[in-house]
């Protein structure tokens, strides 16, 4: 059952739930003038900065985020748990045509479901739905929460939610300048307001008067996928009812760290080209019905995978076997037919446990 506002700003709360680093606070108003979950004593918990799009699955974003970077907290391990987050978009209720995912529904499915990692269900990119499944036995990889809630928007609860319960996903209201932003403190100053997004504050600095927010645009956006935001309560969106807008997960549990390969397609990359196999900046982005985020390729391909705890890994266009490679560094020189193909690899470990991956690249000649 969720909880819909759980902060008592009270001395006794704060002694009993602070984490150990806030343990010499005397009292509720002795919040630090800087915290951030990239450096607790010198440690970053977060995980790396990923790319949503060109889906609008911020939400699922905003919630992992949170959630990744509690796991890692609770262990004292930065072990890069990566969850998946379209799973959790799509299992929760979301469609890329309605443009969102409820994030109360996507929270609660936290509390009922849990997510899966990655390898269950890896985000292929796309604009537009289709026919999804996560892999067979993806409930035994799950980590759940026991409760969420939507916290006051006041500066001095936030910074108390942020420290007690870790990273808070939080919807804002987006205006056109924010389209701009390349560093620095952003503070709005031009355009009209051009719609919302999901994003996840990880800190704040009391002398730059900031909020520091953990973006899903990619590590080349903004400050390597982060933007300080000025403090201001108006970013804040009430799409969920009055006093909504900044939520916290607590009681992460669960599959934390799953025993099954991990696997990636490292190479081609979304949003790039290949031309004979060099690497470019996406040359022909607007090709009619092609979603941008696809690989563009003339000539033959090398298709190269990272992998961890795996056997061999099988390489699929258009779910058609093409090469099972049982070695490392596991890799596949492909030359295909012109037009928009799925390439698919799966991982397997001695258990027989398996993951996945997959990327759609469009081949011009």
């Amino acid at each position: 059952m969720k909880k819909i506002v759980i902060l008592i700003t009270t001395f006794l709360l704060i002694i009993t739930f602070q984490p150990n680093f806030l343990a010499d606070s005397e009292s509720i108003s002795d919040l630090p003038s800087f915290f951030s979950w990239n450096n607790i004593k010198g440690v970053d918990y977060s995980t790396p900065v990923k790319n949503q799009a060109p889906a609008p699955t911020c939400e699922a974003y905003a919630l992992c985020a949170a959630l990744e970077t509690k796991l890692q907290y609770n262990q004292k391990e930065r072990y890069t748990p990566d969850l998946s987050e379209t799973h959790l978009y799509f299992y929760a209720g979301g469609t890329y045509r309605a443009g969102y995912v409820n994030i109360e529904d996507a929270a609660d499915y936290l509390i009922e479901h849990g997510v899966p990692d990655e390898g269950c269900y890896p985000d292929p990119h796309r604009p537009f739905d289709y026919p999804y499944t996560s892999v067979e036995g993806w409930e035994n990889r799950t980590v759940k929460i026991t409760e969420w809630g939507w916290v006051d928007r006041d500066e001095e609860s936030i910074k108390e939610a942020l420290i007690e319960y870790g990273p808070l996903p939080a919807c804002f209201n987006l205006y056109k300048d924010f389209n701009y932003y390349t560093g620095g403190v952003y503070k709005h100053t031009f355009g009209t307001r051009r719609g919302g997004h999901v994003m996840t504050i990880f800190g704040y600095d009391d002398e730059k008067q900031c909020w520091i927010i953990k973006n899903s645009g990619g590590s080349d956006w903004g400050e390597d996928g982060y933007i300080r935001m000025h403090y201001d309560s108006t970013w804040f969106a009430e799409w969920y009812g009055e006093g909504t807008g900044v939520m916290y997960i607590d009681g992460a549990y669960g599959n934390i760290q799953p025993d099954v390969p991990k696997v990636y397609i490292t190479h081609p990359k979304i949003f790039h080209s290949y031309i004979q196999g060099t690497e470019f900046s996406q040359l022909f982005r607007n090709i009619p019905n092609i979603q941008k985020a696809a690989p563009r390729i003339i000539g033959p391909i090398d298709i190269t995978v990272t992998a961890e705890n795996t056997e061999k890994i099988e390489f699929y266009v258009d779910e058609e076997l093409k090469k099972v490679d049982e070695q490392d560094p596991f890799e596949w020189k492909a030359s295909l037919t012109r037009g928009l193909h799925i390439i698919k690899t799966i991982a397997y470990d001695t258990d027989g446990d398996i993951s996945r991956d997959l990327l759609d690249v469009f081949v011009l000649f």
